[in-house]
């Protein structure tokens, strides 16, 4: 068990210098590590695997739940709406306007709850080499890996929550209908007018933000943020 010991306290050094600036120079290190605790019967490329899996699994649930409270988000019009939106006010109809944001809002919501089944997947899926990129990578590395593996999927999920909560506003179809015959004027530098485009790459933005926060926390303090298996990936604890 000491012999262990010693060894995670080395490897856990090693790992600690991926997050240095200079990762070329750090990276034969890391692999050296894993050799050395392979040919000592250990499978630490499967040990940072799991402990990256953990970190990302704490991350995005955290970062899901939180979004989905009522009020996490305060998402206002577009500034290409803006003007649209101060004429109403002008005229006694900003109801309507305040009608239009609380849809946005409320689906911006209820879309965060779609992103926690697909980030189940895709931690499901990573391979020990992601992993260790990850391990190797900088501080948003996890997020990054996520954003990439997760995008299309999350819009996929985000398009009909979104639209839902738009059309409960009660114009929804006027709205689709200026937007299509707005789409095809022949105007260059056309501000851009689709809510729904709008709402889900502010949420995503939001998202994907929120689990880069996270990511700095738990880098920074993995065993208090997240776990002692946590801790050894990143250095913070011993095995």
């Amino acid at each position: 068990m000491k012999q262990w010991r010693e060894l995670m306290s080395v490897l856990a050094s090693l790992v600690m210098l991926a997050g240095c600036q200079n990762m070329d120079a750090a990276s034969p290190w890391v692999d050296l590590g894993n050799q050395v605790a392979k040919n000592a019967g250990y499978d630490t490329d499967s040990r940072l695997a799991r402990g990256i899996k953990e970190m990302l699994s704490t991350s995005t649930d955290r970062a899901g739940n939180g979004l989905s409270q009522a009020g996490a988000f305060n998402l206002p019009l577009p500034a290409s709406a803006q003007p649209v939106a101060d004429g109403l006010r002008q005229f006694g109809l900003g109801s309507y306007v305040d009608q239009l944001q609380n849809a946005m809002n409320r689906g911006a919501e209820q879309a965060a709850v779609e992103a926690a089944p697909v980030f189940k997947q895709a931690i499901a899926e990573m391979t020990i080499d992601d992993a260790l990129g990850i391990v190797r990578g900088s501080e948003t590395a996890a997020t990054e890996y996520f954003r990439r593996q997760t995008e299309s999927a999350l819009r996929m999920r985000y398009q009909p929550i979104v639209e839902s909560n738009l059309r409960q506003t009660g114009f929804y179809s006027e709205y689709k209908s200026l937007l299509a015959a707005y789409e095809k004027l022949p105007v260059a530098g056309k501000p851009e007018l689709d809510l729904e485009r709008y709402v889900i790459d502010q949420s995503m933005a939001k998202l994907f933000s929120r689990i880069g926060e996270e990511e700095a926390l738990i880098r920074k303090d993995p065993v208090a943020r997240g776990s002692i298996l946590i801790g050894q990936v990143f250095g913070g604890a011993e095995g």
